[in-house]
């Protein structure tokens, strides 16, 4: 099978990270997706481990109507995709007392509605294949909608998330698609390496070292690869034991 994968957001942070970690493991072809970062050293990234690789830039706080239209194009152009790694999503962290409605309409339609639209571009050669992955980013706490003080309106967008996710797993797995999500733990320092991190002592998490870009990556990779067509509807944290 020729994989191609869509990753949004991955011109930095996680993301960045994990696409060129798909290109290893596999896949064909990488596009992926960036706000105003710009995309040249994830491309090189992907490109450095022999696969090909494209950018399109898209505002998921946009219009909805131009968003639908940038995926419909990318899917167009560089698809179609049976991997969707979908990694948008602001983090705002502010009391409620002192939130907005813009805050409120910020965090809902960049980690809710955005995820919708990227379903909504991605799923239909998904279905017509008969073969899917899709795979969210929640946060730590947000399959038991666990609360944190300042996360009041960003916790209830990644709990709306993580719900989101298991109806759709439920309604697509009988097209061989599953939907998945990855709660990673804090990540203080995302180009930290995994050899970096395990010279470093970290109590927050049992394991004793910070989270790394490469501990995320991993939860992607087992979700999305063919073999893992079993697991569907699943919210794994990533955490170092932390959510003990």
């Amino acid at each position: 099978m020729n994989r191609r994968a869509l990753v949004t957001g991955a011109a930095g942070g996680l993301a960045a990270g994990i696409a060129p970690a798909l290109a290893r493991d596999g896949f064909e072809s990488i596009a992926i997706t960036y706000r105003s970062t710009p995309p040249d050293a994830t491309l090189a990234a992907i490109n450095a481990a022999g696969v090909s690789a494209a950018a399109a830039q898209i505002d998921f706080l946009g219009d909805s109507a131009a968003v639908e239209t940038a995926l419909a194009n990318v899917v167009a152009q560089h698809g179609p995709f049976d991997t969707l790694v979908h990694t948008v999503g602001p983090l705002v962290v502010k009391r409620f007392e002192r939130a907005t409605l813009r805050d409120y309409r910020e965090i809902f339609e960049g980690n809710v509605r955005s995820a919708v639209l990227a379903a909504r571009a991605t799923l239909p050669a998904m279905r017509a294949a008969g073969f899917g992955r899709i795979v969210f980013f929640g946060m730590v706490g947000s399959s038991e909608t666990r609360p944190f003080r300042g996360f009041t309106l960003y916790q209830a967008a990644k709990s709306a998330l993580v719900a989101f996710a298991r109806c759709l797993a439920l309604e697509e797995a009988g097209h061989g698609i599953t939907v998945n999500v990855v709660n990673p733990a804090i990540l203080d320092n995302k180009d930290l390496s995994l050899e970096e991190a395990q010279r470093i002592s970290d109590t927050r998490f049992p394991v004793g070292r910070p989270a790394t870009a490469h501990d995320v990556a991993e939860a992607v990779k087992f979700f999305a690869r063919e073999e893992s067509g079993f697991i569907t509807g699943q919210a794994l944290s990533v955490s170092g034991g932390w959510m003990l």
